[in-house]
């Protein structure tokens, strides 16, 4: 069984275009932050904690996919439900649903990688094999 976290966003008038509805990549922007906080409701170290004990960096965006249904306006409050729904090796595929109350306005999903900053280029990313203990909290 996957866990399901829900992250919620109030829609402010500055998240639309002239016509009123949401700004697409509002949703994405939303989606990135339901992820970091699904770590965070699992029990993860915030990443600046993972970085000084572990040296993982975090989880940046390799991929994204989304696809819309309804539109969402101002005023309106949205719940993303984020769940893990693959492990790999070294990344996994988060599932973003977005919803308003029961209706579905739009699906997404994100591969990530945990990364840390190797020894020999410091300034660079190398993905590592997905930790067992936060996989572990996160399933």
């Amino acid at each position: 069984m996957t866990k399901t976290v829900v992250y919620e966003v109030d829609v402010m008038f500055g998240d639309c275009d002239p016509a009123g509805i949401v700004f697409f990549p509002n949703f994405s922007k939303w989606m990135d932050a339901s992820s970091l906080n699904f770590f965070k409701q699992c029990g993860v170290p915030p990443w600046r904690e993972t970085k000084k004990t572990r040296g993982i960096v975090g989880t940046p965006l390799l991929e994204i996919h989304t696809k819309f249904m309804r539109p969402a306006t101002y005023g309106e409050r949205l719940q993303i439900h984020t769940s893990v729904v693959e492990w790999r090796d070294k990344v996994f595929i988060h599932k973003h649903v977005v919803k308003r109350g029961e209706d579905v306005l739009c699906e997404g999903s994100e591969t990530r990688a945990f990364v840390i900053n190797p020894p020999d280029a410091p300034e660079r990313i190398k993905a590592i094999p997905v930790p067992e203990d936060i996989k572990a909290l996160c399933s």
